[in-house]
């Protein structure tokens, strides 16, 4: 595979930075030996994104939105530290897969999973890394749902939904009734929106200021899930994703204090 080299090149700029704050532009020349129009031309791209800032003396330093990825990066780590030693024991309590998906622009992806026990003869799998569009399956729909009220406004005049398994939702109305619903109730249920025959429960994960981080649901065939007795799997859910919450941060007490 050909590798792009002006990314190479830009991520060379930034990496100038792990031992020197700040840094010019003719500084840069010097330690990379690239012509001085290619430094300029990357630098200002950089500075375009916020990877980088310029100072008052017209050197540069790195940007802020480093710091913001920076922080994402240590937030969805920490995230699935915690939360797979409660998914293992979700696992174990329900004997089906659960999955921890996180909001990736405009999708949901999913970054840990813990399979059922190989004693299911009919297991449902989902690979680490799958994306998932906000409003199908039960986990991207209660991320979505527990977003700020102008997000999910935008994000649903910006989609038109697509039939992705016999049972999702593309009529947008109905998408949005659903998704008032899910609020609502803390949980989401989806049959056969990203896989036929597939069905899930989720709940949402909070961090520290309240907002939706994540979602955690279990997953398995629809046949099994119409035969649990639902309500004590949909509390389960919930209790496993109130517990991650806290572990990360969250406090409804002082939230409703703040509100």
């Amino acid at each position: 595979m050909t590798k792009n080299k002006v990314v190479i090149k830009s991520m060379n700029i930034l990496q100038l930075f792990e031992h020197s704050e700040a840094l010019s532009i003719n500084e840069m020349v010097t330690i990379t030996n690239l012509p001085k129009t290619s430094v300029m031309r990357m630098v200002s791209s950089l500075e375009d994104m916020g990877f980088l800032s310029k100072r008052s003396d017209r050197r540069y330093v790195l940007g802020l939105s480093l710091l913001h990825y920076g922080h994402l990066v240590a937030e969805r780590l920490d995230l699935r530290k915690v939360a797979l030693p409660l998914m293992n024991q979700l696992r174990d309590e329900m004997d089906e897969a659960v999955n921890l998906s996180v909001p990736e622009e405009e999708e949901a992806i999913y970054v840990e999973k813990v399979d059922a026990r190989a004693s299911q003869m009919v297991r449902v799998f989902t690979r680490i890394g799958r994306r998932a569009p906000f409003y199908a399956g039960a986990c991207p729909r209660i991320i979505l749902a527990n977003m700020d009220e102008d997000r999910v406004n935008a994000y649903l005049e910006s989609i038109q939904p697509v039939q992705i398994a016999s049972g999702t939702i593309t009529d947008k109305s109905q998408l949005r009734e659903v998704l008032v619903k899910c609020r609502q109730d803390g949980y989401s249920i989806s049959f056969s929106e990203l896989e036929n025959g597939a069905a899930a429960i989720a709940a949402p994960i909070f961090n520290h200021k309240g907002e939706v981080i994540a979602g955690l649901s279990i997953t398995g065939p629809d046949y099994r899930f119409r035969e649990y007795l639902v309500s004590d799997v949909i509390q389960r859910v919930m209790h496993t994703a109130a517990e991650i919450s806290k572990r990360v941060g969250w406090n409804p007490d002082t939230l409703k204090q703040m509100g």
